[in-house]
This record gives structure tokens, C-alpha cells and sequence, in this order.
């Protein structure tokens, strides 16, 4: 009788710990869903509230900042893995200046802190990329993007400027920076922090939307 009376006491036991580990478990399964729903969220808020920014203070943009910059362009896809990207970070006055006062539509550039240029190397390209062009640009979009997506989840605003493939824009920018002739300039990426809040425009369209072929 002692025997089985230590049996049950054993088995009593047990089962109270696979209790406990499993309440644990569900805990942190819960725990960690509800993570994964406030990342999704935050990731989805972050896309949706993004808008230009063209004004901002006087506020310098600390380098740990704009090496997550950086890093959230390089982690962009690219056809093959190719990463055909190089990058121009600018802070100096006198090259701000020279950029504005050369585009209109980036005369902004004067008064930021930071402007990154984003460039395809023409010589990290595939083979048909190099016969068609076109891979290089939509890999250097998707790293223009992340940068700007990053740059709104850290409190900083951006703006787009495009410089592909208008060529004057690209030889004039060419000569300012003094790129390499295997470097295109596909975007002009002004950062700094916003002077006042912008308001996101509501691009939903619903009516441009088709399912599986065109109506």
C-alpha cells in the first residue's frame, strides 16, 4: 500500500509540474503574440502615417542615426541578391548649398542636416541588367523607401527627390558629388527633424484595384 501511495504522490507531482510549465508556456505564448501584434501594428501605423517632410529645425541628426538609416536601405531585396547600391552621405554647408541652388525642387536641401544619395553601381549589375537596365532602379527604390520608413519611425521626416533618369539632373548632381562614371544617381533623400506635423494623404483607391485579371 505504501508503494502505491508514493506512486500517486509521484504521479500528483508530476502532473502539478506539466501544469506549471504549460501555464507558463501559454503565458509567454501569449505574451509573445501580443508582441507580434503591436509589431505589426507599429509597422503598419508607421507605413500608412508617413508623409513628406520639407521643413525642419535646426536639429542635428546624430550618426547612430543615420547609420540605422543606412542599414535599414541596405536590407532592402534586390534581383539576385545583387545589391547594386552605393551611397552619398552629405552634412557639409557648402555641398548642401550647391544642390539647392541647382534644383528647384530640392531647395530644401539647404536648410536640412542630412541628405543621403542613393546610387546604382553600374558595374554590380546581372548581365541582363546590364543588356536592359531597369533591375538596378527598382532595387535602389526598394533601399529609398526603407530609408524613408525608417527615418518616419524615428521621428525624423524625409523627402523623396528623384534624379533618374532625368540626365541633367544626373550630370549636374554627378559633377557636385563628384561620382564615378559606374555610378547613377537614382534619388536625392533629404532628412532632418520635422519643423511641424504633417498630415499623411489618403491614397486609397479601391477602384484601381483588379483580382486576377484585369475587368
Amino acid at each position: 500500500m505504501k508503494s502505491v501511495y508514493w506512486i500517486v504522490v509521484l504521479l500528483a507531482a508530476a502532473l502539478v509540474a506539466v501544469s506549471v510549465r504549460l501555464a507558463t508556456a501559454s503565458g509567454h505564448g501569449e505574451e509573445e503574440a501580443a508582441a507580434g501584434v503591436d509589431a505589426s501594428a507599429a509597422a503598419l501605423e508607421c507605413i500608412m502615417t508617413r508623409t513628406s517632410v520639407r521643413s525642419y529645425t535646426d536639429a542635428a541628426v546624430p550618426d547612430s542615426v543615420v547609420e540605422k538609416l543606412l542599414r535599414a536601405g541596405m536590407a532592402a531585396p534586390s534581383a539576385a541578391n545583387q545589391q547594386p547600391w552605393e551611397f552619398v552621405v552629405i552634412t557639409e554647408d557648402a555641398i548642401k548649398d550647391s544642390i539647392a541652388s541647382s534644383f528647384k525642387w530640392a531647395k530644401m536641401t539647404k536648410d536640412a542636416p542630412l541628405a543621403i544619395v542613393v546610387c546604382g553601381d553600374m558595374y554590380n549589375l546581372m548581365k541582363d541588367d546590364q543588356t536592359f537596365g531597369g533591375f538596378w532602379t527598382l532595387d535602389c527604390s526598394a533601399v529609398s523607401e526603407n530609408m524613408l520608413l525608417a527615418a518616419h519611425a524615428m521621428g525624423l521626416g524625409g523627402v523623396w527627390c528623384g534624379v533618374y533618369p532625368v540626365k541633367e539632373r544626373e550630370e549636374t548632381l554627378r559633377a557636385i558629388l563628384n561620382l564615378p562614371a559606374n555610378l547613377s544617381p537614382l534619388s536625392l533623400l533629404v532628412f532632418g527633424y520635422p519643423e511641424a506635423k504633417g498630415t499623411p494623404k489618403d491614397k486609397w483607391k479601391p477602384e484601381r484595384i483588379h483580382y486576377n485579371r484585369f475587368d
